[in-house]
């Protein structure tokens, strides 16, 4: 996407530098095509659209639309943009692109999505550190980190727009070993009402489970730490320009832990 100023210094610099430019995902042209079709007698037969009333780039024009082509995106899940044989084409101001494979709110949805910060899988343990066999490793995320996190993509001159949202909605635990209990039994720790995965230890809950935790059955004495593996997913959702909105994939995230067990000591009187 460039305006008619754009357009016509990138075909300068390809002159200048005689290589080849690309008029749409596969297609490349010399400087000369691109002057005789874009500067001299105007493109037309694109979709029924004509160009030939468009010379010198369509610089009476500037300020009033933008030139687009076809772009690759090997990131995206909602197609690459490979399928789109349309040449560099020119749409005015307030007008979308109306080629099937135009770039839609769906499509900004799935570029703000790729520009979504999710922040590491860090969770948190009580006990902190070498944990003891039948007592219950507690487990947590950081409320203040783990929040819905939006990004918004829109297209300069059309009103098209989208806001991607990732909200975290579970965590999972893999204990790392077979000589362990989870809780919940599935593994699976929902986030609660209040926005948080899992209960931060409070002193005096002692042997009480956990409403997301581990308890292991065996030390690690002889097997070495155990990898404590948390999987937290993300749902991504959006809403874009004329009302539209939906869902992208979930995005899962795993981190681990080195858990070191200890045998429960006991002193006989």
């Amino acid at each position: 996407m460039g305006t008619p100023r754009q357009f016509k210094e990138n075909v300068r610099q390809l002159k200048e530098s005689g290589g080849l430019g690309l008029v749409n995902t596969d297609i490349r042209w010399s400087y000369e095509l691109f002057e005789d079709s874009y500067k001299e007698k105007g493109v037309s037969g694109l979709t029924g659209q004509e160009f030939s009333k468009y010379g010198n780039y369509n610089m009476s024009q500037q300020g009033k639309g933008m030139w687009y082509r076809a772009v690759l995106n090997p990131n995206s899940d909602i197609g690459d943009g490979r399928d789109c044989s349309e040449l560099i084409h020119w749409v005015p101001n307030g007008s979308k692109p109306r080629y099937p494979q135009s770039i839609s709110p769906k499509i900004l949805a799935g570029y703000a999505y790729s520009e979504v910060k999710i922040p590491d899988t860090k969770i948190s343990l009580n006990p902190d550190g070498e944990q003891t066999v039948n007592l219950p490793t507690w487990v947590w995320l950081d409320e203040t980190k783990f929040k819905p996190v939006k990004v918004t993509a829109s297209l300069p001159g059309t009103g098209l727009w989208a806001t991607t949202t990732a909200k975290p909605v579970g965590l999972h635990l893999d204990p790392g070993t077979k000589d362990a209990d989870v809780s919940p039994t599935s593994g699976d720790c929902p986030i609660g009402d209040d926005g948080r995965i899992g209960t931060p230890y409070v002193k005096g809950s002692g042997r009480k489970s956990p409403p997301c935790g581990v308890t292991y059955r065996r030390s690690t004495a002889n097997t070495g730490a155990y990898q404590l593996k948390a999987t937290l997913t993300w749902q991504i959702s959006w809403e874009g320009s004329g009302g539209t909105g939906g869902t992208l994939p979930d995005g899962t995230f795993d981190s681990a832990v080195e858990v070191d067990v200890q045998e429960a000591q006991a002193v006989n009187r």
